[in-house]
């Protein structure tokens, strides 16, 4: 059994919720955000929905686990629970902040603490799962020190019938816990914009734009690998907040900024940091062609990376026949670098060349460039 206890952490205080919770409660649980990654909730969500909360939490207490109501300044804040722990000595987190208290780093403090408590009771491992769209909830885990350790596939059902992957976080008692700045941060405002195109994370809703895109003759030529299905890039649309999150890849957007307009993808993957290096890549819609929107994009999102990452070094490979990236790439301040000689696999059995490009931190901006 695990002792109530009163925790204090910063500015919070976690304790058992009270009857007195229940109104703050009601308002935290019927949020959107909150009946989004909760399915589980009521929704809409009610004063009895409350009170049979604070009637699973004390039962939560007495089946071994805990249930923490988060409070800052006195005001309910969210909550925190934790399963009862297995034979081995491994638990689970998960937590609510109420959308009062978010953008304070209030889950991500209390988790931790939450965490270590539990670790100076003898817990022996701590999980937590995140549903990858929920960036959120994904960056409380990177926060409070737990190490992603892989996913799981339509793991759960959300409230719309849909499967959703979810991310698996671990922390074991004996872990040093090394919190650093996020690699790739999110764009401030959430986009990037010179005023003629704008940047922004890929949705859901881009899926089947961005599935025509690559679909696309003329842009299929230069795809390596075996055409993916609507479903794949749904899937691939879905977890551009995790990868952006986990500092794996940023995977954008390109839209006309008079109509918002889907007109193309542009991302950095192939993320090294040891060196320092990424590696750009782009398609473009047909019917945006010929207005000089990639090179603005390309731009802008190297100029963003050089001036908010650790980047040193951006690099691109562009097969030797395709002219019309190359030329992107040039105006865009990147250099040839030399030819890969045979590395793309063509339709017809044969190899192609590569021609590969670099932009280096201290190279003149793009900006400057014809």
């Amino acid at each position: 059994m695990l002792p109530h206890d009163v925790i204090s952490t910063g500015s919070l205080i976690l304790r058992p919720p009270v009857e007195s919770d229940a109104e703050a409660i009601v308002t935290a649980c019927d949020d959107p955000v909150s009946a989004r990654f909760l399915p589980l909730l009521p929704s809409p969500y009610r004063a009895e929905d409350a009170r049979d909360h604070l009637a699973r939490a004390a039962a939560k207490w007495r089946d071994g686990g805990a249930a923490f109501a988060i409070t800052e300044n006195g005001r309910y804040a969210g909550s925190i629970d934790v399963s009862p722990p297995d034979r081995w000595g491994v638990t689970e987190i998960g937590y609510l902040v109420a959308p009062w208290a978010r953008g304070r780093n209030v889950a991500a403090t209390a988790a931790r603490a939450v965490t270590d408590w539990l670790f100076d009771r003898r817990m022996r491992r701590v999980e937590v799962q995140a549903e990858v769209e929920n960036v959120a909830s994904l960056r409380v885990a990177y926060k409070a020190g737990f190490r992603e350790e892989g996913r799981r596939r339509d793991a759960k059902q959300r409230r719309d019938g849909r499967y959703a992957d979810f991310v698996t976080f671990g922390r074991l008692a004996g872990d040093a816990v090394v919190v650093a700045e996020p690699y790739l941060p999110f764009f401030k405002g959430g986009e990037l914009t010179d005023g003629v195109v704008v940047l922004e994370p890929l949705t859901a809703e881009d899926a089947m734009d961005f599935h025509r895109m690559m679909a696309e003759p003329s842009v299929a030529v230069y795809s390596v690998g075996p055409p993916a299905t609507l479903e794949d890039n749904e899937r691939r649309c879905r977890y551009t907040g995790y990868w952006w999150a986990s500092g794996q890849r940023v995977e954008l957007a390109i839209r006309d900024a008079a109509s918002r307009a889907f007109a193309g993808h542009v991302q950095l993957t192939q993320v090294v940091p040891t060196l320092g290096q990424a590696m750009i890549g782009y398609s473009l819609m047909p019917s945006h062609r010929g207005k000089g929107l990639m090179t603005r994009a390309v731009r802008l999102l190297v100029d963003w990376a050089f001036a908010n990452t650790p980047l040193h070094r951006i690099v691109a490979g562009t097969e030797a026949g395709n002219t019309a990236s190359q030329k992107v790439l040039e105006r865009a301040g990147f250099g040839r670098e030399g030819v890969h000689r045979e590395l793309f696999p063509q339709p017809d059995g044969s190899w192609a060349d590569d021609v590969a490009w670099a932009r280096l931190r201290q190279d003149e901006p793009a900006g400057r460039k014809s």
